[in-house]
């Protein structure tokens, strides 16, 4: 997958979110194998997304990732997401989150999904406001702050948002019409192409 993110990441600003750990096409390796390692112990697995029609059909658009997985308290976090510049606004993401927390919620019956970003990072913060998830708060010098032009040793403060199982429906259905209104069809399942959606989310293999 390593060309692929090093197109997608060319294809976006990322090097300009300097709190991110999103990757710039040179970082590209670096950060694929450090996603990988993530997936180490069953803590986390990271996806590509990928578009199934139109000029972009197959091309890799960006990631996103399910981690900290707590088996025995049925919870984890979704985030390092990013795309390319050519599919924001798109309902890429919209319908990428959907077929993830329904996988959260559906299959693996979670009790809680935590979604968090860098305080700083408005988009993220938007983005996942959009979602509809419920912020919690600000966690202060909370992580490591992440990015390429972070200083070494340096914390970042978090905003954090979580969805329950009984606030999933009615997300599900905001979600599902977004969908509709951005001209997508839905998606289903974590791995592979998704039937009749504009969006795959593939994992590692």
């Amino acid at each position: 997958h390593i060309p692929d993110i090093q197109a997608a990441a060319r294809d976006s600003d990322n090097g300009a979110l300097w709190f991110t750990s999103a990757p710039t096409p040179a970082g590209a390796e670096a950060w694929v194998h450090r996603m990988i390692a993530m997936q180490e112990g069953d803590s986390g697995v990271t996806f590509v997304v990928r578009r199934l029609d139109g000029d972009l059909a197959g091309a890799a658009v960006g990631s996103t990732s399910m981690f900290h997985v707590d088996a025995a308290n049925r919870r984890l976090e979704v985030g390092h997401t990013w795309y390319s510049s050519s599919v924001r606004r798109t309902g890429v993401n919209t319908e990428t989150k959907l077929v993830l927390l329904t996988h959260a919620f559906e299959v693996w019956q979670v009790h809680r999904v935590a979604i968090c970003t860098d305080a700083r990072n408005e988009r993220s913060r938007t983005a996942i406001e959009r979602l509809g998830a419920t912020f919690e708060g600000v966690l202060r010098n909370h992580r490591p702050a992440a990015g390429h032009r972070s200083e070494p040793g340096a914390s970042r403060d978090t905003a954090c948002y979580s969805i329950l199982p009984d606030e999933w429906p009615p997300i599900r259905a905001h979600l599902a019409a977004r969908i509709g209104r951005s001209g997508t069809t839905g998606a289903s399942g974590t791995s592979g192409a998704s039937g009749a959606s504009d969006t795959s989310v593939e994992s590692r293999s």
